[in-house]
């Protein structure tokens, strides 16, 4: 598989997925145009997030507590500002 249309890229993506993984680079075509080039990525860092590492920091940060109202004024005052009076 040398080059792969958009359409065909929706409808056969497990072909294109077993050529990427085989090595192979994959050209990208649209209205007999290409695109450009596809290829697999070998070496990717995914950052995994760590909900109790995120649970120690905000412990640490100590942010005050807010009550439902407080919260609820805080957020209409934020859309007011952000996009004004709603009229019907």
């Amino acid at each position: 598989m040398d080059l792969i249309t958009a359409t065909q890229l929706r409808t056969q993506s497990n072909d294109f997925i077993e050529t990427l993984l085989r090595g192979e680079e994959i050209d990208l075509i649209r209205r007999s145009k290409k695109l450009g080039k596809i290829k697999l990525i070998k070496d990717v860092d995914l950052k995994v997030f760590d909900a109790k590492k995120f649970a120690k920091i905000v412990k640490k940060m100590n942010l005050p507590k807010l009550s439902m109202k407080e919260r609820e004024r805080n957020y209409r005052a934020a859309m007011m500002k952000k996009h004004g009076e709603f009229v019907y």
